[in-house]
């Protein structure tokens, strides 16, 4: 709970900042570029332990960034998250900011589960009329659970649409043990 109140003040601060430049795009591919850095265990060990001295860890911090080529506002976020020990939350930061950044540009993600692969006409039949139903743009996953059994799950936020046959059966099932 606490990383979850870490990372909305932090991206709504650096969104802010973005938002008052223009750069709020550049500053998010930024901090998703150094959250996949941060994937590399040495490194996050290397910055995020408190056994290292907060200088050398700095020091390794703006190596990266140095390397990194980023912009001059998000070098200096993150720079502020390592002197406020909060550099471990940078995954959960970008998080929320990549969410705060499709709300400004009016976008939700959806994610739609098949039986199987979905073609190309399909996705693009279902991301429309989910664009109908929410009035928002749609950037659409398409995932294969073959457990499913047939149809679509569509989940667009907290909106969930089920139409599998697993779910149908289950429905039914339920209809005739109550009689």
């Amino acid at each position: 709970m606490i990383s979850q109140t870490i990372a909305r003040r932090y991206a709504q601060a650096l969104l802010s900042l973005g938002q008052e430049d223009g750069n709020f795009a550049q500053y998010g591919e930024d901090l998703a570029q150094f959250t996949k850095v941060m994937q590399i265990p040495e490194l996050a060990e290397s910055l995020s332990n408190p056994i290292y001295p907060k200088a050398v860890r700095r020091k390794v911090l703006d190596q990266v960034l140095a390397k990194m080529g980023l912009s001059k506002i998000a070098t200096n976020f993150l720079g502020l998250l390592q002197d406020k020990g909060r550099i471990s939350h940078v995954g959960a930061i970008n998080d929320r900011y990549q969410q705060l950044v499709d709300e400004v540009n009016n976008i939700k993600r959806a994610t739609v589960t098949a039986a199987g692969p979905l073609s190309k006409a399909i996705q693009d039949k279902i991301k429309a009329t989910l664009e109908e139903m929410t009035g928002k743009s749609i950037v659409l996953t398409a995932v294969a659970n073959p457990d499913i059994i047939g149809g679509v799950v569509a989940q667009v936020g907290d909106l969930t649409l089920d139409g599998s046959v697993k779910t149908q059966l289950k429905n039914l099932k339920e209809s005739l043990i109550k009689g």
